[in-house]
């Protein structure tokens, strides 16, 4: 890879580091400000919708990386198509998240269903250009040639699912950016090691950006990132597999919102919170009487090992076991890697 290309990456974390104290400072004054729930009584006072600043640090840096493709490198072709599909996804998801954080989610924001079908819709960008490898293996049948059904119904599938399930495991300081930030330098990692690095670039821009953000977000935050942000990172996810031809991986990294999805949807039935019940320390205690998210997972496990949980340690804990299961899939898929 040209080192000039990351530049790119330059760019996306500059623009971040510039813009967001102004909108957190902006927010403060015009009042969107929102509920830190995991404190002690809840005060009013974390700026919201901060991913507005992210997606479009990350959209610069694109740009960036395409223009300096262009005019540097004379590159052309299905590259570019490529990105440029994948702007138009996060634009539009972004904009659905932007939607989702002002009508708020004490007041249902938009319905389930109608931000699955907003999702789908989403994908028509990656499916009109006929994205992804349509040969996929399966188990005990070998490989099959999937068609025009791998662009057209299981690309809108993959995206919608990633975008909303990445949406469920929120609430606590730090959480997203954190985990965006793990899960998509590894799979920027994986992109680079099977031949793709022009979408390790991608996934990295997102990264620079997040990592500012992180710092605002981070305990106590000072940000939140809102749906703009959630949905956005998770559609990069699920784009990135499809463009890289790593589902597999993706999937199994991925297991964390697998869970969270079959807690929330199935057992807590969409009308449980992550959220923790804070004491006066700002140290919380479980909920429900019984386990409706990860989050609630992680209090339950830490405290049996410690007298007082705070939130910070149920990030760490969620942070470990993504970094473990990033881990392990190196192991498990080692052979289809290479």
């Amino acid at each position: 890879m040209n080192l000039l290309l990351f530049l790119g990456l330059l760019v996306s974390l500059i623009a971040t580091a510039l813009a967001l104290p102004y909108w957190i400072k902006k927010c403060k004054i015009i009042g969107l400000l929102w509920e830190d729930m995991n404190k002690y009584l809840h005060p009013k006072n974390v700026a919201g919708s901060g991913g507005i600043v992210v997606v479009f640090a990350f959209i610069f840096g694109l740009l960036t990386y395409i223009a300096l493709q262009t005019f540097f490198l004379n590159e052309t072709g299905l590259i570019r198509l490529q990105i440029f599909a994948l702007i138009s996804t996060i634009l539009i998801l972004g904009l659905v998240g932007l939607v989702d954080d002002l009508l708020g989610w004490k007041h249902g924001g938009l319905s389930p269903r109608f931000r699955v079908f907003l999702a789908l819709i989403a994908s028509i960008p990656l499916v009109v250009i006929n994205v992804g490898e349509h040969t996929m293996s399966f188990p005990l049948i070998g490989q099959i040639n999937l068609g025009w059904i791998y662009p057209v119904i299981l690309v809108p599938l993959a995206i919608a699912g990633t975008t909303t399930t990445y949406n469920f495991l929120a609430g606590f300081n730090g959480l997203e950016a954190g985990q965006g930030i793990i899960i998509l330098s590894f799979l920027s990692f994986i992109a680079y090691i099977t031949g793709s690095p022009w979408l390790t670039i991608v996934g990295l821009t997102m990264v620079a950006s997040l990592i500012v953000f992180y710092a605002y977000n981070r305990y106590p935050a000072k940000v939140f990132p809102g749906d703009i942000l959630t949905y956005s990172v998770g559609a990069l996810i699920g784009i990135m597999a499809i463009l890289g031809n790593f589902e597999k991986i993706a999937l199994f990294v991925f297991i964390p919102y697998l869970f969270e999805t079959i807690l929330k949807a199935g057992r807590g039935k969409l009308k449980k919170y992550s959220f923790g019940i804070p004491n006066k320390d700002n140290s919380l205690r479980l909920p429900y009487e019984k386990v409706y998210g990860l989050t609630h997972f992680a209090i339950l496990i830490l405290n049996k090992f410690k007298k007082k949980v705070y939130e910070k340690d149920v990030v760490h804990f969620i942070f470990a076991i993504q970094i473990i299961l990033c881990l392990l899939s190196l192991i498990l898929f080692l052979s289809y890697l290479f």
